[in-house]
């Protein structure tokens, strides 16, 4: 079903987050009327201006909190469409209830919200994770089934969770969900740090060697167009990755090293010295009650290739592929302008 003309107001959860900022961006490009909802208090970094001096509304609102749900009466007054962004990315410690609520609680009580309101559409943003992934010679796909569980970590699972629940109120509610499911996302404009954590820590030398494994890279703002087109182009019930070059952690460091002008780490880290220092962090974890950089469901994922082909988003949401060395000169050029780097 197309949506209505004139465009309808978009409601956007996660809008300040690092992709939510892009998708506001992009749908304001094109003319959508917006509604931005955060958490309150959730105030962006200094670095970025406030989402109230954009042609936005903003709302303060918690979806992962149960007892908000009674006030939400006018949440999606005047919305014809939803994008879901909103999620709790930590995956360390990789056992968190916090991230259950956020992921899985939050999708439950907006589906519930979306149906009521009989939106016209709902673009649930996942991950790539929720499919299996595969090699460079055979990448992941959508029909791939979910490989996560593997990890222990409740990130991936809390996600491939609210995947199986917006599938399900498509089935069993005819709800006009469309699923997209970004790869690791670099690009300008990553406040918090997150991800561009990965492009601080090489430049200022912090990691001396690198996995075995790999992942699939995506620049942000592709990421952006790509979920915003699929508020019209994408298929009711259909799942698309959002990625864009496979590299090994080899390959990916010397890259970004490149553009960063910095040596590259020199050393492989192979499985059972990644494997033992993951134990070693939990078990300092443990003794601590602090989080350790790394703990063993992180290590094991690094020491795997999360390679994934994104052809089906390519085709029939037009995700664009900016160049990977493109997209890490842009994030570091925006660090740097923003005074990140020392």
């Amino acid at each position: 079903m197309p949506l209505p003309s004139p465009l309808p107001r978009v409601l956007v959860t996660g809008a300040n987050g690092f992709l939510g900022r892009h998708l506001v961006s992009e749908l304001l490009r094109r003319g959508y009327p917006v509604r931005a909802l955060v958490r309150p208090g959730g105030a962006a970094s200094s670095a970025l201006p406030p989402l109230s001096s954009l042609p936005i509304e903003v709302v303060e609102f918690d979806i992962a909190q149960p007892d908000k749900e009674a006030d939400s009466g006018a949440l999606l007054a005047g919305c014809g469409a939803i994008i879901h962004a909103a999620a709790l990315a930590q995956v360390n410690p990789a056992r968190n209830r916090a991230v259950w609520a956020a992921n899985l609680g939050g999708t439950e009580r907006l589906l519930r919200l979306a149906l009521k309101a009989r939106v016209d559409r709902f673009v649930y943003v996942g991950t790539a994770n929720v499919h299996g992934f595969g090699s460079k010679a055979q990448p992941g796909d959508e029909t791939r089934p979910y490989a996560g569980r593997r990890y222990g970590l409740d990130y991936m699972d809390s996600k491939r969770a609210a995947t199986d629940l917006v599938l399900a109120a498509v089935a069993g509610e005819q709800l006009p969900a469309v699923l997209v499911h970004p790869t690791f996302m670099l690009g300008p404009g990553d406040a918090r740090p997150t991800s561009g954590a990965l492009l601080l820590a090489l430049h200022a030398g912090q990691l001396p060697g690198y996995p075995l494994g790999g992942k699939n890279y995506v620049h942000v703002q592709d990421v952006a167009v790509a979920t915003v087109s699929a508020l019209t182009q994408g298929r009711v019930g259909e799942s698309y990755i959002l990625g864009n070059e496979n590299l090994s952690y080899q390959e990916a460091f010397g890259l970004i090293a490149g553009v960063l002008g910095v040596a590259p780490p020199r050393w492989p880290v192979l499985p059972p010295l990644a494997n033992l220092y993951g134990r070693l962090s939990d078990w300092r974890a443990t003794l601590t009650g602090r989080p350790a950089p790394v703990n063993a469901a992180m290590a094991a994922v690094a020491n795997d290739g999360h390679y994934f082909t994104a052809q089906k988003a390519r085709t029939e949401l037009g995700l664009p592929q900016t160049p990977i060395n493109q997209t890490v000169a842009e994030a570091f050029d925006w660090f740097l302008t923003h005074g990140y780097v020392q």
